[in-house]
């Protein structure tokens, strides 16, 4: 009697055991586990950007914070890696502009010497109005004061979860640079390369030229030095995602249409760019494209297949297919995908403050 309530009691377990395993792989009803390190969070965002030449890094500072207005992500900080604390300044009347005076800024103290200027407005901070009171506010009291870059890195990036933080490089990799050669501090005890590999989702590079013809991208020939630093050093594992030279150099917004559709006020910081410098220059979309795609995600644009990017001493950079590969860059849209990308930039110009 004894050993037939073993067998009995086995056979249930049996039995209990298969209906688990069934109720598991059931595919009406799948079980899906993210795995524990997952972060599932709006996206958490870093933009590391040359303010002070061409103005589509303004329109990228202004849709992060226009996305975090409506819950879409969250903006860490502002790197701003153009030396010179007037180009800092920008990105303090940015953000105090647009309701976000406590976003951190951080400087590059040792970087490109005199980059290029294609559209000045380095004067922004400094108008004033007719009365002479000042046209912009600021929230920094002293810029010589403000954090490295690489310093600011290590602080954001060591508070986040892991494997939580999207990285928006649309300017030099100065800092960049200079963060993944840093060693373990009171932020935390990790090296730059190990701290990036913990941290960061991905980074969203404006840069590289991946077209039919090969030639020097123009982020990366102003600091080739940099440059190299960051491509030998960006850990393998952490994935990047490339927005090339050609895919927003078919997005044209002009100025008159930035002008008029900031009807509802002259006081607005990219409306009086436009008004007092000349921005008649032909300025294309390439910053915002890595912006869209860090907080809106990969749905809108095509991609390539993933792959390794390599650059050349010439600055050159050079896609190899490979399906472990980290890299993978946008692709050239249609002339309607090109003009619905312009409606959305201008969507958040429009926007009332």
């Amino acid at each position: 009697m004894k050993q037939r309530k073993l067998w009995m009691m086995a056979a249930i377990l049996v039995i209990c055991g298969l209906a688990v395993l069934t109720s598991c792989s059931n595919e009406d009803n799948p079980v899906v586990t993210p795995p524990e390190d997952e972060y599932t969070g709006v996206p958490l965002v870093i933009l590391d950007t040359d303010l002070g030449s061409s103005t589509d890094d303004l329109f990228a500072l202004e849709m992060l914070h226009r996305y975090e207005q409506e819950g879409r992500c969250r903006l860490l900080g502002v790197v701003v890696d153009r030396m010179g604390e007037q180009n800092t300044a920008i990105a303090d009347v940015m953000n105090t502009y647009f309701g976000h005076p406590d976003v951190p800024i951080g400087l590059v103290r040792e970087g490109i010497a005199a980059p290029p200027v294609w559209i000045d407005y380095g004067a922004l901070p400094t108008y004033v109005n007719a009365d002479g009171s000042p046209m912009f506010q600021r929230s920094v009291s002293d810029y010589g004061a403000l954090p490295d870059g690489y310093v600011l890195y290590r602080r954001l990036l060591a508070a986040q979860p892991d494997h939580s933080v999207s990285i928006c490089s649309i300017g030099f990799v100065t800092a960049l640079a200079a963060l993944l050669q840093s060693g373990g501090d009171e932020y935390s005890p990790l090296s730059g390369v190990e701290l990036v590999r913990r941290k960061v989702k991905c980074i969203y590079q404006m840069g590289g030229v991946f077209g039919q013809s090969v030639e020097p991208d123009f982020n990366f020939s102003q600091g080739i030095t940099f440059a190299q630093t960051f491509f030998r050093l960006w850990p393998e594992d952490v994935d990047m995602v490339f927005s090339p030279m050609e895919v927003g150099q078919e997005i044209e917004y002009k100025p008159e249409q930035v002008i008029s559709d900031i009807a509802w006020t002259d006081a607005h910081p990219i409306k009086q760019v436009y008004m007092t410098c000349n921005c008649n220059t032909g300025q294309m979309m390439w910053d915002p494209m890595a912006v869209i795609q860090a907080v809106e995600g990969d749905d809108l644009f095509t991609l390539s297949p993933r792959g390794r990017v390599t650059l050349t001493p010439q600055a050159e950079t050079i896609f190899t297919p490979s399906a472990t590969g980290n890299s993978r860059h946008q692709l050239p849209g249609t002339a309607d995908w090109n003009a619905r990308m312009l409606e959305k930039i201008r969507r958040y110009n429009r926007m009332e403050h």
